[in-house]
């Protein structure tokens, strides 16, 4: 027998940035793929998506997860932490707190929950090399909460794909169509649910290594905009991610045409 009620929380990776449908009506993501596969083995499943781009794992915790624990699920993936990460308060103790608390709320909501690691931005990101340490010790974190609450981790620390620049968008932080499709697969085989082969298999040729100029046109197109809406919601104080709501919020049966995507 397979899932019935699938939730997913978290941040923007969760709700699926940089993904967007065709229609581009809203963003697809990984977790709306995992659905649409577990929807082709049960006829009553139904999925619902509470992640919000921005939010940090305190947050996730407060907005997320008692909207979750209303929808009774048996299924609840947590993507969160890279807001922590990139947040100018950082502290790994209190992150270290955050993650063992979401998670093992997570494990109080569902009989199975699915984590996950970041992957490694400082080699596909100039300048960052600096966060390479907040990203290590958010992952250990992550890790010994999984194992301590019994949930199924995915290891994105080690995923080679991390080296190559087409499985993410422009920002070359968030995943893009082929990144979310391998997330996806690698979520479906901690699962033990069969999949397409190709979401884990590599992209075919050799991706081209950015060139200096690439470099300096991501830095002033895709970096400096966002640090400076950062410092201005600061200045005024609104988190990163307000106004925005989730874009499944109701569990709902997941539709023919979605679960093909």
């Amino acid at each position: 027998m397979g899932f019935q009620k699938f939730v997913a929380v978290g941040d923007s990776c969760a709700e699926g940035l940089d993904d967007p449908y065709p229609d581009h009506s809203q963003y697809r993501g990984w977790a709306d793929f995992v659905a649409g596969r577990l929807a082709q083995d049960e006829p009553d499943f139904r999925y619902a998506n509470l992640a919000v781009r921005g939010r940090r794992l305190d947050q996730i915790i407060v907005q997320q997860l008692p909207a979750a624990e209303r929808h009774e699920p048996d299924l609840i993936a947590l993507f969160g932490g890279g807001n922590d990460v990139m947040s100018g308060g950082w502290n790994a103790r209190t992150v270290a707190r955050r993650v063992d608390a979401a998670i093992r709320r997570c494990t109080h909501i569902a009989p199975t929950v699915v984590t996950f690691t970041l992957s490694d931005i400082a080699h596909r990101m100039p300048f960052g090399a600096r966060m390479h340490p907040r990203v290590t010790a958010l992952n250990d974190a992550i890790r010994e909460a999984s194992v301590s609450y019994g949930a199924k981790l995915v290891d994105l620390w080690p995923d080679h794909a991390a080296h190559d620049s087409r499985y993410f968008g422009p920002d070359r932080l968030h995943l893009s169509e082929a990144g979310h499709l391998r997330v996806a697969g690698h979520v479906l085989d901690r699962l033990h649910v069969g999949h397409d082969d190709g979401w884990l298999q590599p992209l075919p040729g050799v991706p081209a290594r950015p060139s200096l100029r690439a470099d300096l046109q991501w830095f002033w197109q895709e970096v400096v905009p966002v640090a400076v809406t950062r410092l201005h919601n600061r200045l005024i104080g609104r988190s990163p991610g307000d106004g925005f709501f989730p874009k499944r919020p109701d569990l709902l049966p997941v539709a023919f045409s979605e679960a093909q995507l």
